[in-house]
């Protein structure tokens, strides 16, 4: 079972008065204002929570610490050093820090004032407790990518190798069969009210229908997440995914469009570190002067929006669309490969959401902090799919992904 939080483990030499280093740590500890297990000497059950830290409390503890090694590397290939710069601990941790850097292992001293160290652990934590939300999870892809997305598919091996996730294909099939075992039901939309026009209200009734099955493949399968080729179903069945996609990522089950599994992966990683939603959007245009950009897309989370309106499909004109409007803010655009080797993540602002013809139906005008980020786009970019997350997150990206 993991552990959540953090759970510190100390070194400590013999040849130190052992009151005054307890007095001493103690005080420190205290200083950082941050929630902690302290295990003192007892590394059992090391590398089972969210973050463990060893904290270097004395000099001298070198040996201790290789005479550990073997034991700890069954659990972590990576150690963060927590020293007080009491002691002589940072003169140790230095010479820990190199040995480990001589055999090819990692680490890292954590080391500064007590406003740095935490926000260093509480980082630290964030980010290990998101891996470890992500590994175990199972994900679907339903009918495989669209035929234009050349350069959205990912290695399923690499994919569980690296982040712990297992990916398995679905027949688009399997959803159609579960829509038509629904015909003859009396089915109601939640979201009716949303609507005076009469078609689509109509096809509300089809969008639920998708829904229904959608839920019915998610339970059969045991997934956390999901990408549907889902322009297929404009000629399956008439209609779309849009409100499924917008239902399913507001109760936290990742969905993304087009069969984009890099997407996918995308969205589930950033769930995990900042626990909300992220918008599957398509850049329209891109202003390299200013930063500015228009993102768009015929489906946005329901728990993004302050507000919505019903529409047809961009591209079809069929099913239901929705105009969704989030509030201005900040927000991080974000993408990771279908080979895990390559992430974009860059802050900037939500300026406004429009409605405006000729686009999918959701847009957000975006200014990045950094102009020179939307080069990236028009040089580099990871597919045409992006992810818009609301908040400032690029800090806690980086950090996974080193």
């Amino acid at each position: 079972m993991v552990m959540k939080g953090i759970y510190i483990y100390t070194l400590t030499s013999s040849l130190h008065n052992a009151q005054v280093i307890d007095e001493t740590s103690k005080t420190f500890l205290s200083s950082l204002n941050c929630d902690y297990t302290l295990k003192l000497d007892s590394f059992e059950d090391y590398g089972t929570h969210d973050l463990d830290v060893i904290f270097v409390r004395t000099g001298g503890t070198e040996g201790i610490f290789k005479s550990l090694l073997p034991e700890l590397l069954h659990s972590t290939r990576k150690f963060y050093l927590l020293t007080s710069g009491h002691n002589n601990s940072l003169a140790a941790s230095m010479e820990i820090l190199s040995f480990l850097n001589n055999n090819s292992l990692s680490g890292e001293i954590i080391h500064g004032d007590a406003a740095y160290i935490h926000d260093r652990l509480t980082t630290l934590v964030q980010v290990g407790r998101a891996q470890r939300t992500v590994a175990g999870k199972k994900l679907g892809v339903i009918g495989a990518p669209s035929d234009w997305l050349i350069s959205s598919q990912a290695d399923y091996a690499e994919v569980k190798s690296k982040l712990g996730v297992e990916i398995i294909d679905i027949p688009m099939s399997e959803v159609i069969d579960e829509y038509n075992a629904l015909e003859k039901m009396d089915i109601n939309s939640p979201l009716a009210h949303h609507t005076q026009d009469a078609v689509i209200s109509k096809n509300l009734i089809g969008a639920e229908r998708i829904y229904i099955a959608l839920k019915a493949i998610v339970k059969r399968h045991g997934l956390n997440g999901f990408t549907i080729r889902c322009f297929d179903l404009l000629t399956a069945v008439k209609n779309t995914g849009c409100v499924a996609l917008a239902r399913f990522n507001s109760e936290g089950i990742v969905a993304t469009c087009e069969g984009d599994v890099p997407a996918m992966l995308s969205m589930l990683v950033a769930h995990a570190l900042t626990g909300v939603s992220g918008f599957q959007c398509n850049a329209s245009t891109i202003n390299p002067n200013t930063g500015q950009m228009l993102m768009a897309h015929c489906t946005i989370p329901f728990d993004m929006v302050d507000s919505f309106k019903l529409d047809t499909h961009f591209e079809s004109g069929l099913g239901v669309g929705i105009v969704g409007f989030s509030p201005a803010g900040p927000i991080t655009v974000f993408k990771i490969s279908g080979d895990l080797t390559r992430y974009f993540a860059a802050e900037g602002t939500l300026v406004k959401c429009q409605n405006e013809p000729g686009l999918c139906r959701t847009q957000q005008l975006i200014a990045l902090d950094n102009r020179h980020d939307s080069k990236y786009f028009l040089t580099r970019p990871i597919g045409n799919h992006h992810i818009v997350i609301p908040g400032h997150f690029k800090n806690l990206i980086d950090e996974w992904f080193k």
